[in-house]
């Protein structure tokens, strides 16, 4: 795909993708004193949410904290990785567990800032750096 026919990215989109690229930017909002805490936030909101709504369904395995029983409406495709936690149904194979690592490896990276740098990444998972990371194969996307 050429950048002429590629897809115009939103103006929020581009505003993410300039504040990534400051230095000063990157150097405070990824610093570990300012990531980690957003990264246990996260953690504690998606452990929150999952054991609640997955009638406390929880477990430690492949590196992450699975949330599982979930209804289908409380997370994305097959499931979404907040912070430590990951949240599904019963998609818990060892494969997705290791995709989803590398995603609580990116949390613990860029904390809350992981949100607007996903979202401005994209939803095609193929175009998508932090899904291409993670491994497309392991992460059921091919």
């Amino acid at each position: 795909m050429t950048a002429a026919s590629a897809p115009r990215k939103s103006r929020a989109a581009r505003a993410v993708d300039r504040l990534a690229r400051n230095r000063v930017v990157r150097a405070v909002g990824l610093h570990p004193v300012v990531a980690r805490p957003g990264y246990w936030f996260a953690t504690a909101a998606g452990v929150s949410w999952g054991a609640l709504l997955g009638g406390f369904r929880v477990s430690k395995r492949g590196g992450v904290i699975v949330c599982a029983g979930l209804p289908r409406w409380a997370f994305g495709r097959g499931g979404t990785t907040i912070g430590a936690a990951y949240l599904t149904r019963d998609n818990t194979a060892d494969t997705v567990l290791e995709h989803e690592a590398v995603h609580r490896a990116q949390w613990k990276r860029y904390g809350l800032a992981f949100i607007p740098l996903y979202l401005a990444a994209g939803r095609d998972a193929k175009r998508n750096r932090f899904e291409v990371e993670a491994g497309l194969d392991k992460g059921g996307y091919r």
